[in-house]
């Protein structure tokens, strides 16, 4: 126990209260009553010397309490926030809106017995915060700061993503740990209040993260333990981390490095059975302002040398000549080169180049299913040596109707080994290599770019896509209602573009007296739609017939379109117009691609009389057929002939959230009576459209 320090103002105090009260104390001298001067000087000097005592006491230095991570034995992280103010506009109307700077920091520290390799950290952002900076991170799906992170995001190291161990750095934190500074804008939490996340946790696979303890108002603290049901392949004193799956895989190869400057080999390949890019651009950032100076087997979209003419690389590099090299921006884009460039000895001449930007799925060529270029960076200071390598961030890649990918950060990997041209000499090692690993995803609020119409043998009405299945125009509100379902069509008019179809559509209505909405429904605004038709049942089977049209005026080079029947696939026997097979490794999936020759969809064509005849989709057709014997129990009529997902090009396409009826709207079950009429107002309609 400590005890309080007597200071001199306390002890006079003291001292003067003993002269000053008539007090009874044992006589200390012969006739004294009151206690003599020399009792009260001992007295003074004892508690002189007491509070002496306890000053020298309290002056030894004390030991300070321990951190809160040397109590975890696994990654510890904690996120601070710091401060924060208002910015403007200043909405005084609605604070939910009103915006906020924030300073805030997240570290994690390794306290394990092993390195934490390519660490990984997901932030639980609730207050629609945009991240404007962040030290020593970067965001691992391949966004670039700043950006919204409103819904959490994950960040990964750089430009050091692991971390050492104490055993191995005499705990030596600046190797251990690393604080990431985080510079934004958050919605709603005015100070002195903080805007928390909702969660911390070590993205890594094999480690287990419980819930976040609070520390005061601002401060969040976590322990993440080792999984013990996690099996990994990584071995203690393994110096690559190995090679992830992935829906798509960018290897980012180094062949050939010197002082300045360093040759790079970019090999993109498709994983996914129905993952496909069409004119593919390929994205970046450079974070140590490097350039492109020269390509092979693709190209940059845009040309472009004035940022570094203009900037410090043209102040460092005086004697080079910008004139040739290719790209200075930040975040180039890159694009693959057209097929007739493959045997190009400047451009070409890289195995699985120039291709147009195609890549397929591996099961209908895996020959086609990569594809590489070779380009040469230019280095900067403090950078100049031919053993800093560092590879760009930021991964991206999108192509022409097809499916969203969303990229992770580049993890360094063994080196890659390419063989001899000759085929004489052995493989030749990579300098360095790493590994971005992409994934299928889909976007919140994202539109497909294809739907499907159902229709069937037993309901003349065709049940169309569903509207805005691919998305509105934004100035839809007079025109277009983008709530009220699609009307019914008769066959027909599948082959009519949507603004063409209103008539039809309407008198189709008023003879089956289903409901029309005012306004009208808006269109699918979808570049490619696909009906799916049964076409028959009976007892030992069943067929449909599946066909495409395309709405856009580009075509589709070998295209593919991908079914998923949960309960009749099984008994798939052939497709007659395509070529067609079960999808090994995905359940109840049929794949379909054009036959040899046939493999080219093509777009929007002239009518036959194009001064009166509306524009004709490019078309493909074909019939399913389908035995019972291993699927007895299906119900054609009742839905079970109906896919629950299908794609095209890997996309998958928006479906009815209804499905054709056999009731009362069944052509066979309509009296010649009430037809009659029907198909005599169907055929003035056909007579006012042709005039």
């Amino acid at each position: 126990m400590i005890l309080p320090t007597l200071d001199a103002d306390y002890i006079a105090f003291f001292f003067f209260y003993l002269l000053r009260r008539r007090l009874k104390f044992r006589r200390f001298g012969a006739g004294s009553e009151y206690p003599s001067m020399a009792a009260i000087a001992v007295l003074f000097h004892f508690l002189f010397l007491f509070n002496l005592g306890v000053i020298e006491a309290q002056s030894q230095p004390q030991p300070p309490p321990p951190p809160p991570s040397d109590a975890c034995n696994g990654i510890f992280l904690s996120y601070t926030y710091s401060t924060g103010k208002a910015v403007p506009p200043i909405l005084k109307s609605d604070p939910s809106r009103q915006a906020y700077r924030f300073e805030s920091a997240f570290s994690i520290v390794n306290n394990d017995r092993d390195e934490l390799k390519s660490w990984r950290v997901f932030v639980g952002f609730q207050h629609d915060e945009y991240l404007v900076s962040a030290s020593n991170a970067v965001l691992a799906d391949g966004t670039s700061i700043p950006g919204g992170v409103g819904n959490g995001s994950v960040f990964a190291g750089y430009p050091n993503p692991d971390l050492k161990t104490g055993i191995e750095t005499a705990g030596d934190l600046t190797q251990m740990s690393v604080q990431v500074k985080l510079v934004g804008t958050q919605f709603g939490v005015a100070p002195p209040q903080s805007p928390m996340p909702a969660n911390i946790s070590l993205a890594n696979d094999g480690w287990v993260c419980p819930k976040p303890a609070m520390k005061g108002n601002s401060t969040m603290e976590v322990c993440c333990i080792r999984d013990p049901k996690f099996k990994t392949n990584v071995t203690t004193g393994d110096e690559f981390l190995p090679r992830q799956q992935g829906d798509l895989t960018i290897m980012y190869d180094v062949t050939r490095t010197y002082e300045s400057n360093y040759w790079a080999h970019v090999t993109i390949e498709n994983h996914n059975p129905l993952g496909r890019l069409d004119n593919w651009q390929l994205s970046w950032d450079w974070m140590e302002d490097e350039f492109i100076f020269a390509m092979k087997g693709a190209y940059p979209s845009l040309v472009d040398t004035s940022a570094c003419v203009l900037g410090k690389q043209g102040q460092f590099y005086q004697d080079l000549d910008f004139s040739t090299a290719l790209s200075c921006e930040r975040r180039p884009t890159i694009i693959d080169l057209p097929l007739a460039k493959t045997n190009d000895t400047n451009l070409g001449m890289i195995p699985f180049c120039c291709r147009n930007g195609t890549i397929l799925p591996p099961a209908m060529d895996p020959a086609k299913s990569k594809s590489a270029f070779q380009i040469n960076v230019f280095k900067m200071p403090p950078n100049l040596n031919r053993s800093i390598l560092s590879p760009p961030q930021n991964w991206g890649i999108k192509g022409r109707l097809n499916p969203d990918y969303k990229c992770g950060p580049p993890v360094r990997v063994s080196p890659s080994q390419f063989p001899d041209p000759s085929a004489l000499l052995p493989d030749t090692a990579a300098m360095a290599s790493w590994q971005v690993v992409c994934n299928i995803t889909q976007p919140k609020d994202a539109s497909p770019r294809c739907c499907v119409s159902f229709s069937a043998y037993y309901n003349e009405s065709i049940i169309p896509c569903p509207t805005c299945a691919c998305g509105c125009p934004d100035n839809t509100a007079r025109t277009c209602s983008t709530s009220s379902p699609a009307l019914f069509l008769p066959s027909q008019a599948l082959l009519i573009p949507f603004e063409n179809r209103t008539t039809l559509a309407t008198a189709w209505a008023d003879i089956h007296h289903f409901p029309v909405p005012r306004p009208l429904p808006c269109s699918d605004n979808c570049g490619v739609s696909i009906n799916w038709h049964l076409f028959t049942d009976y007892r030992g089977g069943w067929s449909a017939r599946i066909t495409i049209f395309n709405w856009d005026d580009v075509p589709f080079v070998d295209w593919f379109t991908a079914v998923q029947l949960d309960k009749t696939a099984p008994g798939f026997e052939a497709v007659y117009s395509f070529n067609g097979t079960s999808l090994a490794g995905v359940n109840n999936t049929i794949f379909m691609q054009g036959l040899e020759g046939l493999n080219y969809l093509v777009g929007k064509t002239e009518g036959p009389n194009p001064q009166k005849d509306p524009r004709v989709p490019g078309k493909q057709q074909s019939v399913i057929s389908f035995t019972k014997k291993t699927t007895p129990a299906v119900n054609i009529p009742n839905g079970d002939g109906f896919p629950t997902k299908v794609y095209f090009n890997g996309e998958e396409c928006s479906l009815p959230k209804v499905l054709p009826t056999s009731g009362s709207q069944r052509f066979a079950a309509l009296s010649w009576s009430v037809f009659l009429p029907s198909v005599v107002l169907l055929a003035l309609v056909f007579i006012f459209l042709e005039q």
